[in-house]
């Protein structure tokens, strides 16, 4: 018979090295791709107008690439928990699948809905490919705890061996048995968000230097890999946050909504290194991959990892509670035309490098205003 499969995109909105949209597709005779606006994650206090216009952009790629597959986009709006039974029952679903995410809030919505899907008769199939590595195993090989230092981590991922290669995307041939019911009715209920459904003001966007999406993620890998000399070549330290045009590759925020695999990066960087003299880990690409790879280690195994109480490898900081200092930081008023200029970038294009993150964080915190970092992150998790 085959089953009638939902296969729930989050942050893996891509085709390429996705198994598990693959998983979806086996034997499977209905396929239903959804996207669902969680309210909890997509609201206008958390996601500021250039993330949404980059997810935005994002979907609507993704829909443009499973229509070329004779699919499409479902986008639904609510909490997961109370959307999933209502389209478990209405188009009698049999599998569900996804990409398995470490942040807390995504563990505990990802067990309420596989605890929902059991209840309906749903399997429930997940795939790790958000990371290079299986985060849990990471800590596992550490006895149980996370690798407090960069250098463990990389002794962990040694005995690892390198990353899983990327998986193809998906073709027509593997889509010959697969149907995806496409109404009107339903172009209209689960149709694409606009840049105004959040309530922000889209006339104030300026030019859209990095469009979400995933082709647009692997024209941009393309264009750098082409670029071998610096490719080999590359140390973060050296890169400039002053230069006019970034002196980095700008590809975070296509791994970071998963419009580009990391494991997809990580390759066809060896690919580029193959035979040739290149920069090392900490400093070359391959190494910012795996100071990504680092963090998401930590933030798992670390108790309150976003937080400083009840943080155990946290220091204790009585910081100042001054929001006037903290509103001048956020709005670029501080009378240092450095830090001014950070935010203002931060605001206009959603992106600044690495460096300027560095000088506009010291300053917020140890450096000048003493305001927690805490404060830092909320502005920065809504603008970046």
């Amino acid at each position: 018979m085959g089953h009638t499969c939902v296969h729930w995109f989050r942050k893996g909105l891509r085709l390429h090295d996705n198994p598990a949209l693959m998983a979806a597709l086996r034997d499977c005779r209905e396929l239903y791709p959804v996207f669902i606006l969680d309210p909890h994650l997509h609201n206008d206090t958390c996601v500021g107008i250039n993330r949404w216009r980059f997810l935005v952009g994002a979907l609507r790629d993704l829909d443009c690439s499973l229509r070329e597959l004779n699919s499409r986009l479902f986008v639904v709006r609510g909490k997961p928990e109370e959307v999933f039974p209502d389209l478990f029952d209405q188009w009698k679903v049999t599998k569900l699948t996804y990409e398995y995410d470490t942040e807390p809030y995504s563990l505990s919505r990802d067990r309420a809905v596989t605890s929902l899907a059991k209840e309906h008769g749903v399997e429930v199939i997940y795939k790790i490919s958000h990371t290079l590595y299986d985060i849990d195993r990471m800590i596992e090989e550490n006895n149980g705890k996370p690798p407090l230092t960069y250098n463990r981590m990389r002794a962990i991922v040694k005995t690892l061996g390198p990353p899983k290669r990327p998986i193809a995307a998906p073709t027509m041939e593997d889509m010959k048995d697969v149907k995806t019911p496409c109404s009107g009715n339903r172009e209209q209920k689960y149709e694409m968000p606009a840049l105004g459904e959040l309530g922000h003001d889209a006339a104030a966007l300026g030019e859209e230097k990095f469009p979400g999406g995933e082709r647009e993620s692997l024209r941009r890998l393309d264009e750098h890999m082409k670029r071998t000399a610096w490719v080999c070549g590359f140390e973060k330290p050296q890169t400039s946050p002053n230069s006019l045009s970034p002196s980095t590759t700008v590809l975070s925020p296509y791994v970071t909504f998963g419009c580009l695999s990391a494991r997809t990066f990580w390759w066809r960087l060896t690919e580029v290194y193959q035979g040739k003299k290149h920069s090392d880990p900490p400093v070359s690409l391959h190494g910012q991959l795996l100071w990504r790879e680092f963090f998401y280690t930590a933030s798992v195994g670390i108790p309150n990892f976003n937080k400083m109480e009840g943080n155990p490898v946290c220091t204790q900081v009585d910081w100042d509670s001054n929001p006037e200092y903290l509103a001048a930081w956020r709005e670029a008023r501080t009378g240092f035309p450095f830090i001014d200029a950070i935010m203002t970038q931060l605001r206009q294009e959603g992106w600044i490098h690495h460096l300027a993150r560095h000088a506009a964080a010291c300053f917020l915190t140890r450096g000048d205003l003493w305001v927690s970092w805490e404060e830092g992150q909320k502005v920065c998790v809504c603008l970046l």
